[in-house]
């Protein structure tokens, strides 16, 4: 009767083994760095292939028919009984998920998703008022500014790859200062992407209107639905922000009620 396979891979995967402890003893005198990663190659190899045929090693036991007068039991329970030892489905289970942790898809970094949703652009423009501020007219500039924390992690992002420009119309250099002071305080600075001379500021709505077109960045982010229409026929792509869902101006302005949800954050 020929061997069972299974036992022949056991005993082969034992002498490698041994193979392996003779050989390493010996190091570095027997083994250069090429042969260390094979050995190991093989010996993962076999070790993955030998999970993958294991299968119990309890042998079917074959139940003696009884008479059905002399015992209580019934044939269910026979049934369990004889198929008990028949099969046991934690090694195969065991197997199936470190093969479905393997090759489980790789979830995209922040940056990937930023790279992927601004397509590759490499310049930003981006007004602070109810984008990066959680004010929303220049009038409350003049009493506090107030950085969104929920939206630091994607502007650090936007800064790693992209020459981001900041800007914004305020009424007096007193809310500037303010302005600079809170996205110092909140870290906006820190990661060497932004500098205080890309913030922007102007007196009125035409004077950021007028920075987006001189800088022509590959994407403008504003909460103004007015310029937001004025510019779409002079930047590739824009970004509306607004909690009211509005119609899109046009085919190249995307709407999203805040900057990290355009991301997926929220």
């Amino acid at each position: 009767m020929a061997d069972n396979p299974k036992d022949d891979l056991l005993q082969l995967i034992k002498r490698v083994g041994a193979f392996l402890s003779v050989k390493f003893s010996n190091f570095p005198r027997d083994l250069d760095s090429r042969s260390v990663g094979a050995i190991a190659g093989l010996a993962f190899a076999l070790v993955f292939t030998w999970r993958l045929l294991r299968t119990p090693s309890e042998p079917e036991r074959r139940q003696s028919k009884r008479p059905a007068s002399s015992s209580g039991v019934s044939s269910a329970e026979t049934v369990n009984a004889s198929s008990s030892g028949a099969s046991n489905p934690s090694g195969d289970s065991t197997t199936q998920n470190v093969i479905d942790e393997f090759f489980q898809p790789v979830k995209p970094t922040l940056g990937q998703i930023v790279r992927q949703r601004l397509s590759e652009g490499r310049k930003v423009t981006c007004r602070l008022l109810g984008v990066i501020l959680e004010e929303s007219t220049p009038e409350e500039l003049q009493k506090q500014v107030t950085v969104r924390s929920s939206v630091l992690e994607v502007l650090l992002e936007i800064t790693k790859f992209c020459d981001l420009y900041l800007m914004e119309r305020v009424l007096d250099d007193e809310s500037e200062k303010k302005v600079l002071v809170a996205l110092e305080d909140a870290g906006v600075f820190t990661s060497g992407g932004l500098v205080k001379d890309k913030v922007l500021f102007c007196g009125t709505e035409n004077g950021r209107t007028s920075f987006v077109r001189q800088l022509e960045p590959d994407w403008h982010i504003d909460s103004n639905p007015e310029i937001t229409t004025q510019l779409a026929r002079f930047i590739k792509y824009q970004l509306h922000v607004s909690s009211v869902n509005l119609e899109r101006p046009a085919s190249n302005v995307f709407t999203a009620p805040s900057l990290e949800q355009f991301f997926g954050c929220v």
